[in-house]
């Protein structure tokens, strides 16, 4: 590998990093105006020209907060478990193609950091890693809230995983490829998008991902009123920062691949293909926050019954019609 492969490489991969970052910090400012709308509240408008400088304001209250241990906690465990929570969110879009390849320096570059032919086998592999920080963070606190809200965390991933995996079936037996940027070139007009040909799939891979990342009305894992704030109760300071970007920037990567797999990635008339990315992207965010502000939260068996004896049945009567389909 020569000097400018390696430098298109490292410039990829900053890029696309910094911009998940700058997205993770304003999906907070964004998520509370919207939610603010909704209820008819104002929302955070005093730091900057409309709350522009809200996130920087937010990013220096968690830094300059004092951390605390508790006594009882096991420290090593207690430190890591935030980091292997916010890692593999991060990973997650390493093989999301963000654009259609580009011509520079008389090279052609693909728009997505690694693209391996087994895209939506390493997100699953990746995603399923972040509730061992979840994990870990409700048990080294040596608390029973924080042990609790760990507990359940892992029932609702182990239920949910499950659905959310044969809810890709149907996609996978449709597109034959678990290549992320094979499967946006099949997807070249809206009548090609997959949300068309798998329906049923997209809809239980939206509820999963939503399930996957925490949020109402799937947010047990700390549901304030039982259980104070669950696996992050002990948390201060950057560590809960980084429990909190977390969950953002899952919700982002969530969004990221559900606009791949079923809304055609960056493909679209006109505009640039990020813009086009960017703008189904922006979409989901927003539905995620829609969910948010209208949804109770379910009752824990609930969640469970629902995962199990709704969204798996269902996933697999997918997988059974679309076998039907392929071969008639």
């Amino acid at each position: 590998m020569d000097i400018l492969s390696l430098s298109l490489i490292v410039a990829k991969v900053v890029v696309i990093f910094a911009g998940l970052m700058l997205m993770v910090a304003y999906m907070t400012l964004f998520e509370r105006r919207i939610v603010a709308f909704i209820q008819g509240r104002k929302g955070p408008n005093r730091v900057g020209p409309q709350g522009l400088l809200q996130p920087l304001a937010d990013a220096l209250k968690l830094l300059s907060k004092e951390d605390v241990t508790p006594a009882g906690a096991n420290k090593i465990i207690f430190n890591l478990a935030p980091v292997i929570t916010f890692v593999p969110a991060l990973l997650t879009i390493a093989v999301v193609p963000v654009a259609d390849n580009l011509i520079l320096f008389g090279r052609e570059i693909s728009m997505v950091i690694s693209d391996i032919n087994i895209g939506i086998l390493f997100i699953l592999a990746i995603a399923s890693l972040g509730v061992y920080g979840i994990i870990l963070g409700g048990w080294s606190s040596n608390s029973k809230y924080p042990l609790l809200g760990s507990l359940r965390s892992s029932a609702q991933m182990v239920s949910y995983e499950v659905a959310l995996g044969l809810a890709l079936v149907g996609l996978l037996m449709v597109s034959g490829s678990f290549s992320l940027s094979e499967i946006v070139h099949q997807q070249s007009s809206i009548l090609e998008w997959n949300i068309i040909k798998q329906p049923l799939g997209f809809v239980l891979f939206a509820i999963c991902a939503l399930a996957e990342s925490n949020r109402i009305p799937f947010d047990l894992p700390e549901a304030e009123a039982e259980l104070v704030g669950g696996y992050n109760t002990e948390f201060s300071g950057i560590k809960f920062a980084m429990f909190f970007m977390a969950e953002y920037a899952n919700i982002i990567a969530s969004s990221a691949v559900i606009t791949t797999l079923y809304f055609g990635g960056w493909q679209g008339p006109i505009l640039p293909p990020i813009v086009w990315f960017l703008i189904k992207v922006v979409f989901f965010l927003f539905g995620f926050v829609w969910v948010r502000a209208t949804l109770p939260r379910f009752r824990y068996d609930q969640l469970m019954r629902f995962g199990w004896l709704v969204l798996l049945p269902l996933a697999l009567l997918n997988i059974l019609i679309t076998g039907i389909v392929l071969v008639l």
